[in-house]
């Protein structure tokens, strides 16, 4: 069948859309990318989501808004998939929706909030969707995240040497994959949200992330503001963890920048480009990682990914696309899995690396056009997915 997936980040930069042609035989998963297209947010709405994001307050008007416009604004971007990417012959919707609110509290996550409500989504396309699909994990006593375990277990079991997938978005998320042991999946830290909190706060709020590393790349790395953006805590937890904005937000570089004064902008930078380097590199040393394939918008910053080989070495840092799946559309192509499996009654929880007590099914469903008819649940759980990347 072919899925829509529809996602949006902790940045809410747009909605990235993606088409898959995916099939079940036994327990191989075949995947053939149709592509995919990032659709930007109407006019005014993305201001409005992060005007709602923590620490900011908000009011349930606000929720029923955001909740009702990230809806339709997801439900044109699926139509516009539908039409571009599949042809007019999707048979189903995934939607992750846009995560407003990620309830932690110490290492445990007590609930998860994302808008956008699928009524929209099944009424602009008349298909079927599959959304919400982290709070049944969460429910199992797992930590909704991160469900790009899923994906990069599945791609890349069956290595000779431990491998991770690295997901550069808001928060960086980490897979690691090794033979003979349980894979694990983990937040890092902060990805790109430091470095995007201290572009808007250089410029005036004019840009919201330093195109090229072009301002990290004229600094260095202020010695007292990193020392106490790493002493913080949660780089110490043990996986599986999880985090957001709720932590690493404008608020957690605000607060430092009160105890240390703030350093020029290309110093700034720098110093946030060597955080997310300096956690990410730590947090998967203890693994002995050969390979880390990296997906997400930090890819796109050159002296990120720069500062990231260094630490990283000797491991090789890769681009997730080697896979044959593109690195701005890896979490699309997820929740269309996700919502692929939900559909044919099979988990897309990896309870190894969310800490859920067991694999729940991920998701509800909406009906589209016509009444739901699901086909009979699969026998065999999947464990090994094929990436066929079609000719033009």
């Amino acid at each position: 069948m072919i899925v829509l997936g529809l996602s949006s980040g902790t940045s809410a930069d747009g909605i990235d859309v993606a088409a898959a042609d995916l099939e079940l035989d036994a327990d191989l998963v075949g995947l053939a990318p149709l592509g995919h297209r990032t659709v930007p947010y109407p006019a005014g709405l993305r201001e409005e989501i992060r005007g709602a994001l923590p620490p900011e307050g908000t009011t349930m008007e606000t929720v029923c808004r955001l909740d009702t416009r990230i809806g339709q604004a997801f439900g044109e971007a699926a139509r516009l998939g539908a039409e571009e990417l599949a042809g007019g012959r999707a048979d189903l919707v995934a939607s992750h929706g846009q995560t407003l609110f990620h309830w932690v509290e110490g290492a445990a996550v007590r609930g998860t909030l994302q808008l956008g409500q699928p009524a929209w989504i099944a009424e602009a396309t008349g298909l079927p969707v599959v959304s919400d699909v982290r709070t049944a994990d969460v429910a199992a006593g797992g930590r909704g995240a991160p469900l790009a375990a899923l994906l990069d277990v599945l791609l890349l079991g069956g290595r000779a040497a431990p491998t991770a997938a690295l997901n550069l978005g808001g928060i960086a998320n980490a897979t690691v994959v090794r033979s003979g042991a349980p894979p694990e999946a983990f937040d890092t830290g902060p990805g790109n949200a430091l470095l995007d909190a201290a572009t808007r706060r250089v410029t005036g709020g004019r840009s919201d992330f330093d195109a090229e590393g072009a301002l990290a790349r004229s600094g260095r790395p202020d010695p007292a503001l990193l020392e106490l953006l790493l002493a913080e805590p949660y780089y110490r937890l043990a996986p599986p963890k999880t985090s957001g904005l709720e932590l690493f937000g404008p608020a957690h570089l605000d607060a430092a920048l009160r105890r240390t004064g703030t350093p020029g902008a290309g110093h700034l930078l720098a110093t946030l480009v060597e955080v997310t380097a300096v956690t990410v590199a730590d947090a998967l040393r203890p693994y002995g990682t050969a390979e880390v394939f990296a997906s997400g918008g930090g890819t796109r910053n050159p002296a990120l990914m720069e500062r990231l080989a260094a630490r990283l070495h000797p491991a090789r840092l890769r681009p997730f696309d080697a896979l044959g799946l593109d690195n701005d559309a890896k979490e699309a192509y997820l929740f269309a899995l996700i919502g692929f499996l939900t559909w044919h009654g099979l988990s897309g929880s990896v309870p190894a690396c969310t800490g859920a007590r067991r694999s729940p099914l991920l998701g509800r469903l909406t009906p589209g056009a016509g009444p739901l008819r699901l086909p009979e649940p699969a026998a065999t759980a999947p464990a090994r997915l094929r990436v066929d990347v079609r000719g033009p």
